[in-house]
């Protein structure tokens, strides 16, 4: 059985720093490309970011470029979302999913849209 569990959300001040982990068992996560997504109250659930299968590539979404990182430890099976400098309008459920690219012909990330499956997720939370 195919399931991923995500980790090392929680509450931070502004301007503070949370790593999330994205890990799966019964499926190899370096086979596939893997998406960090989130939901906010309210909103819909939107891609965040990106790591490629091939030669590990990365995509950020505009809200999250140059603050956060994502990353691959192949020998834990594991992803990694690393958040600096988180902003409240960052608060939201975390998601991660395997996915077949990162970018679409249009050049956006994958829509979450076209995921049928989704772990628990983590929440994050900033606020002072």
């Amino acid at each position: 059985q195919v399931q991923v569990v995500e980790s090392g959300g929680g509450l931070v001040q502004p301007g503070g720093s949370l790593r999330l982990s994205c890990a799966a068992s019964g499926l190899r996560l370096d086979s596939y490309a893997v998406g960090w997504f989130r939901q906010a109250p309210g909103k819909e659930r939107e891609g965040v970011s990106c790591i490629s299968s091939t030669d590990g590539s990365t995509y950020y979404g505009d809200s999250v470029k140059d603050r956060f990182t994502i990353s691959r430890d192949n020998a834990r099976n594991t992803v990694y979302l690393q958040m600096n400098s988180l902003k409240p309008e960052d608060t939201a459920v975390y998601h991660c999913a395997a996915v077949p690219i990162c970018v679409t012909s249009k050049g956006t990330l994958w829509p979450p849209a076209r995921i049928a499956d989704w772990g628990q997720g983590t929440q994050v939370t900033v606020s002072s």
